[in-house]
């Protein structure tokens, strides 16, 4: 199980001691607007190790989920191509609050309000570990990148954009 002593309950930490998923937690001071690039300055990780969680949607308005390396951009035309949809586009910030039951920055992948589809950016999988966030800002939780494709279905894919390109 996790560690005995915790600092968060939250839907997505249920979820995870619901499936017996192993997982460290980390917390950092939320900044806004700071990203996953201040949450692995802070915690001193590399940024491509910090992943961070978006919710996008299709062209008819379809919610899914896409989890990145935090020092890279989603390339939505690439990501579209490769789950067989004409267009995909971030969500509003209210809009991805209503998908998923989190607010912006402080969004996960597990315990989501509603089921999404769910994408990985392949190269996270070659982590041993990544750090993604845990249902609240400032609070992020580290397993293996494979439980998001064992736990949850997630779908690799290769979309990510050199963050300064």
């Amino acid at each position: 199980m996790a560690k005995a002593k915790h600092v968060s309950e939250t839907p997505a930490t249920q979820w995870l001691r619901k499936a017996n998923i192993v997982f460290t937690e980390h917390n950092y001071d939320y900044i806004d607007h700071g990203g996953a690039q201040e949450a692995a300055r802070q915690l001193k990780f590399p940024p491509a190790q910090v992943a961070k969680t978006l919710i996008m949607e299709d062209e008819n308005t379809k919610p899914l989920i896409i989890v990145m390396h935090g020092d890279r951009e989603v390339s939505t035309k690439n990501l579209a191509r490769q789950i067989g949809v004409k267009k995909v586009t971030p969500c509003k910030p209210e809009v991805a609050q209503r998908h998923s039951g989190y607010m912006v920055g402080g969004t996960s992948p597990f315990g989501t309000r509603k089921t999404m589809p769910i994408f990985i950016e392949q190269s996270l999988l070659e982590f041993p570990t990544i750090l993604i966030n845990g249902g609240k800002r400032g609070y992020l939780l580290e397993l293996p990148p494979t439980t998001l494709v064992t736990a949850l279905g997630a779908t690799p894919v290769d979309a990510g954009l050199d963050a300064h390109a």
